[in-house]
């Protein structure tokens, strides 16, 4: 499993804000350790919980909250991620600090819906850009090469006035206070904390369909995140 000293695995089934359809679990027929890497494993399967909460998907969500968290420097993580209709993959950051959701920010480093298996997507959310108004930038591959073929490299530097997006060290976008909707605020100046989770469903995505294949899986080689050094 997962080093606990490090992550923490999220546990539900309530949709999680988006209408998703999967149940979370901390099973290792969802979340493990294999071969090196972190594998969350999506499947469809009726699952409850003894709250009488009963979902037709499972899957699984880490975060580093309370363990880890960090402003500004690279965070970056080398992932091969699933492929399907209704499968929405994430690699994504949260403001580490007691405001509710939006008002402590959201970094979406990279989130992907299986109706575009060639094109990842890079979110900044905030107060009065959250949801569909976030501010984000899609990143596609060459002659609809599918991201689920290989490993690939998504990262994010960020300073204290630019969040810099990156898919195998290409710069595809570069988020600056100057973009943000009149009257709205720059909230990406505290330390945040790291998520990385396979959704299922949601409204984004959509639902899963007749061409969608199970299990699916997400591996994840590393998750690095560098400090930079002052005078740099």
């Amino acid at each position: 499993m997962p080093d606990r000293a490090k992550w923490v695995i999220e546990t539900g089934g309530n949709g999680w804000g988006n209408n998703e359809l999967e149940y979370y679990t901390n099973r290792v027929q969802n979340v493990q350790i294999q071969d090196g890497n972190l594998v969350i494993t999506a499947r469809r399967e009726g699952y409850s919980d003894n709250e009488g909460v009963f979902r037709g998907y499972t899957s699984a969500r880490l975060k580093t909250q309370g363990k880890f968290q960090q402003a500004y420097g690279r965070f970056e993580a080398r992932i091969q991620i699933p492929r399907g209709q209704g499968i929405w993959p994430a690699f994504w950051m949260m403001g580490a600090d007691p405001d509710h959701w939006p008002n402590g920010g959201e970094i979406d480093i990279m989130e992907n819906i299986g109706k575009e298996p060639s094109t990842v997507h890079g979110t900044i959310h905030g107060p009065g850009y959250s949801g569909d108004k976030g501010i984000g930038s899609p990143f596609s591959l060459p002659a609809g090469t599918p991201f689920a073929d290989a490993f690939h490299v998504y990262a994010v530097e960020w300073e204290p006035n630019a969040i810099r997006f990156y898919v195998d060290d290409n710069l595809y976008a570069t988020r600056t206070p100057a973009e943000l909707p009149k009257d709205t605020k720059w909230v990406y100046d505290h330390p945040f904390y790291i998520l990385l989770n396979v959704a299922v469903g949601g409204d984004w995505p959509g639902n899963p369909d007749v061409t969608s294949k199970f299990p699916q899986t997400m591996l994840v080689d590393y998750v690095r995140v560098y400090q930079k050094k002052s005078g740099d």
